[in-house]
């Protein structure tokens, strides 16, 4: 049962300033939401795809569906396929495997004794228990000289495999874990195990740390054909045109929940929000600024929405309108199937 809450966080719409009803014009067809969406400012480009066929886009206020954005903390999912796939190729043992010897070079000195308990599961799930380099720490964490060194050295906040610290440094380390483990950047993982197999998908810009390693879950450039892209290979269970490039196991284990977030009560998985929107289960990927990628696999749906990146999307309200509008979009779908 506990499980079963976390997945179906309710869906609340708490927006003035972006009010964006569902239930108006329940009848409305996926063109018009789409053309109502419009209101929503920050709305940068918006696609719907179910069975993976496009049956709805729109670019806004000039911008296009190829042209790159920075979809912010939504590479977390990216990051964690990655981890996936070295998991199934060998590279990493499991989500079992224990963090401290692959990173032995950056842990602060005399440590605190938790951070050996510290799995890569636990990066995966924001359950490391290390104090939060997100938020009020991003900016402190991304001008020290090592991130990683840093990271490591935050303080314990919580215990490994207990609540859920959302924190881009976890996700950092687990590039860095990737880098050390394969000998290879990040970037060249990406290359050949998403961008050259998956069609449509193509990672642009991305920041790295003093070291060279490659920003695990920030600062990503991305078009909106391309997130659909990734978001396609995660429908279709890992497979794309024909070949496997990420097992199905891995899906599942990534979209169960394993924790909860402290700020909107969705559930949590490895790198993917939980929560029943418009009737469904959705998973879904959330980067600042409203940079998102749900899925609703039970029909077969996928929707991307992009935003202008520099404005919070949590606090004013604008992520729950998102919510809102995606409510719309599964309900129109289904109506129209």
């Amino acid at each position: 049962m506990k499980r079963r809450t976390l997945l179906l966080a309710p869906l609340l719409i708490a927006a003035p300033r972006f009010a964006f009803a569902q239930e108006a014009g329940a009848d409305r067809s996926i063109a018009a939401i789409l053309d109502d969406a419009a209101e929503l400012d920050p709305l940068k480009t918006v696609i719907v795809s179910r069975d993976g066929e496009i049956i709805g886009e729109r670019g806004y206020r000039g911008n296009g569906l190829d042209a790159p954005t920075n979809i912010k903390s939504a590479s977390k999912s990216v990051v964690s396929a990655l981890v996936g796939i070295a998991i199934d190729k060998g590279v990493l043992e499991g989500v079992d495997q224990k963090i401290a010897p692959i990173l032995r070079a950056d842990l602060p000195a005399n440590p605190d004794p938790r951070i050996a308990d510290i799995t890569i599961g636990n990066l995966l799930s924001m359950q490391a228990g290390l104090g939060r380099t997100s938020g009020p720490n991003y900016g402190r964490w991304v001008a020290s000289r090592n991130w990683v060194r840093e990271a490591l050295s935050m303080p314990f906040d919580g215990e490994p495999g207990g609540d859920m610290l959302y924190s881009t440094g976890s996700t950092h380390l687990l590039s860095a874990i990737l880098t050390r483990a394969s000998g290879r950047s990040t970037r060249e993982l990406a290359r050949e195990w998403l961008e050259e197999p998956l069609a449509n998908f193509r990672i642009g810009g991305w920041d790295r740390d003093p070291q060279g390693i490659y920003l695990g879950g920030n600062q990503m450039a991305m078009s909106a054909r391309s997130l659909l892209s990734f978001g396609e290979l995660y429908r279709n269970g890992g497979i794309a045109d024909g070949t496997r490039l990420l097992s199905a196991e891995w899906i599942e284990q990534s979209w169960t929940p394993r924790t909860a977030s402290r700020f909107s009560g969705d559930g949590y998985g490895y790198g993917w929000f939980l929560r029943e929107i418009g009737g469904e289960g959705v998973r879904y990927a959330w980067g600042y600024g409203g940079q998102m990628l749900y899925i609703a696999p039970a029909i077969g749906l996928t929707v991307v929405m992009t935003s202008q990146e520099n404005n919070p999307s949590a606090r004013n309200g604008y992520r729950d309108a998102l919510h809102g509008l995606t409510a719309r979009i599964i309900t129109a779908a289904a109506r129209e199937a």
